[in-house]
């Protein structure tokens, strides 16, 4: 047993299936069924039904599973200990994505001169299953919405509060909320994540029905799409950072205007302490406006 067959067993767990989870530990399929018949064979126990589409964990993969998060964390926190974690080894760091297009990286750069041997692993995903990595150890931290039940083994350290706004496309001027939605399609941002719950919602209390034209799951491609004059959406500031969006407008979104914290989730007892920290101011440095940060 070693701990790669762990992880793809919490991988397998989280994703709820073998090739959901070949792809997040970047294994192929095969890879994954040879480490899950391995581990079994080790064990003596069958660990996942098979005769179901796709394979469920059994009672006995069920228990394998809880013990496999609290291996994997004992290890994390060993190594950290052994090594001083804070200056060298691997950080591994999960990020929504749109912490990881600019905020993570340059905050992470920030923290090169404090710990020159220390290595990066960024993880990018939605925020419920950060979490659960976090709590396996698969993860040292991740930054999440806050807009999500915190397990009581996590510390939630807020970094970022930042405005949601209306972006909206060439040409369209000053417009008010109400003529927009009148006038132009609206680009909206995968559903099933908590901005765009927290989008959802406050159109309904503003009693507002947007004519949707598409739906995309990247901020990235949110912007493109209203560059490109498809519509208008609302995004949070931070997805504007390091982006060439000069023909574009934009306008605080809600009345008041209504905002999106992001912060560090992180195991209570953790080992890397002291590199997390620097983490976090860094993280709440580059997360303010530009014209703050001198």
């Amino acid at each position: 047993m070693d701990t790669r067959q762990l992880e793809t067993l919490l991988a397998i767990s989280q994703h709820g299936g073998f090739a959901a989870a070949a792809q997040a530990v970047n294994l192929t399929a095969s890879a994954v069924s040879q480490q899950i018949a391995a581990l079994e064979a080790e064990v003596g126990a069958q660990l996942f039904d098979r005769g179901r589409r796709p394979p469920v964990l059994t009672a006995k993969g069920a228990e394998m599973v809880r013990s496999a998060q609290s291996i994997l964390q004992i290890v994390t926190d060993t190594k950290a200990s052994v090594t001083g974690g804070q200056v060298r080894g691997t950080l591994a760091f999960g990020s929504l994505r749109t912490g990881a297009n600019s905020l993570v990286p340059r905050s992470l750069a920030a923290l090169r001169n404090s710990f020159p041997d220390l290595n990066f692993r960024i993880r990018v995903g939605m925020s419920e299953e950060l979490m659960s990595e976090v709590v396996s150890g698969q993860l040292d931290a991740a930054l999440v919405a806050d807009h999500v039940a915190v397990p009581n083994s996590l510390r939630w350290t807020a970094v970022v509060t930042e405005p949601l706004i209306v972006l909206t496309p060439p040409g369209t001027g000053a417009i008010s909320m109400d003529d927009l939605v009148r006038a132009v399609p609206y680009i909206r941002y995968r559903t099933q994540v908590p901005l765009a719950r927290q989008i959802d919602t406050e159109f309904a209390r503003l009693g507002a029905s947007p004519r949707q034209v598409v739906s995309v799951n990247t901020m990235l491609a949110v912007v493109g799409c209203v560059q490109a004059g498809l519509g208008f959406a609302i995004i949070p500031q931070i997805a504007l950072q390091d982006m060439i969006t000069a023909s574009l407008d934009w306008f605080p979104f809600g009345a008041p205007p209504i905002h999106r914290r992001l912060g560090v989730v992180q195991r209570v007892n953790s080992g890397r302490e002291g590199v997390l920290a620097a983490l976090v101011e860094a993280l709440t440095h580059h997360g303010r406006p530009r014209d703050d940060q001198d």
